[in-house]
């Protein structure tokens, strides 16, 4: 039975997230036409982060009404901050425009399909723009080490993936690749608060613990990768991720930077007059209602 220590530290946790929305939502009131992506010498995180997700708002109607189709890749160490980053993103952003794309183990069908097809039907469409928490890199990373494909697959994936990219790029597609990278002292502590929090224990998998103990093969992997797929024209863009807050304010601002947009905030119209029909609501008693637990 857990402590009720622990209890109290998870409810903590869940307590933070919930000021940070509601403090975000306050703000998002009293923001105006916003100003440059340079933050004041003394910020305050949450005022940066109601700012940067104003500005994805503007984004997010610019790619919209322009047609655009935006691809970005989050990759990086497990506990890196990733989920973190798409979670603050999103929030404030229409999910039929922006959505997250996190692909399961592959079938067996899948399997037997070529290597990036998968990857291709999630890709983005007119007007649309997708997040990838994790990618076609899993090749590169767990697949490789785990031995979960061929040396001959791997290599494949290695000479292919650069000019996979390609295409996708020249097809008109806005494709940016973001690297968490996170220390290992502050990876361990990570790992310890997942353990221990049993909110956040679901996000350490089982594959989690077995890349504990190959820790150098992955950052041996991490090192081929670059080298292969860091590209002039699909470059990797790596993020200080030691601390979540500043990662997270960091590749907003990066994410903002890199398409050039107007201000597309959508504008208050007037609310019609409601329809003056009668109409008589049928009776209570008729409906299923939740039971109100809380009152």
């Amino acid at each position: 039975m857990p402590k009720k220590g622990k209890d109290r530290k998870a409810g903590g946790e869940v307590l933070r997230d919930a000021r940070e929305t509601a403090q975000i939502e306050q703000l998002w009131h009293v923001l105006g036409r916003g100003r440059p992506h340079k933050p004041p010498k003394h910020y305050k995180y949450v005022d940066e982060l109601a700012h940067l997700q104003l500005e994805l708002i503007k984004l997010q109607e610019w790619v919209r009404m322009k047609g655009l189709r935006v691809c970005v890749l989050f990759e990086g160490r497990d506990a890196a901050g990733k989920g973190g980053v798409i979670k603050r993103i999103t929030q404030s952003l229409n999910p039929r425009v922006c959505r997250v794309v996190a692909l399961s183990t592959p079938t067996a069908q899948e399997r037997g399909q070529w290597y990036f097809q998968r990857y291709v039907a999630e890709l983005p469409s007119r007007g649309e723009m997708v997040l990838f928490d994790r990618s076609w890199y899993n090749r590169a990373g767990v697949e490789h080490v785990m031995g979960f494909c061929s040396e001959e697959e791997y290599r494949e994936f290695l000479r292919a993936c650069p000019l996979f990219e390609e295409m996708l790029i020249r097809s008109g597609i806005i494709l940016i690749k973001y690297w968490f990278s996170v220390s290992d002292e502050e990876q361990e502590k990570r790992f310890a608060e997942r353990m221990h929090n049993p909110i956040k224990r679901w996000k350490l998998s089982a594959m989690d613990i077995q890349s504990r103990r190959h820790w150098v093969d992955y950052s041996r992997a991490k090192d081929v990768m670059f080298a292969y797929t860091d590209t002039k024209l699909s470059p990797w863009h790596v993020v200080n991720a030691d601390s979540k807050k500043r990662a997270r304010l960091n590749c907003i601002v990066h994410l903002l930077n890199q398409i050039p947009y107007r201000d597309m905030k959508p504008v208050e119209v007037p609310l019609p007059a409601r329809q003056s029909t009668r109409y008589h609501r049928p009776r209570m008693s008729t409906q299923h209602f939740v039971p109100e637990r809380y009152s």
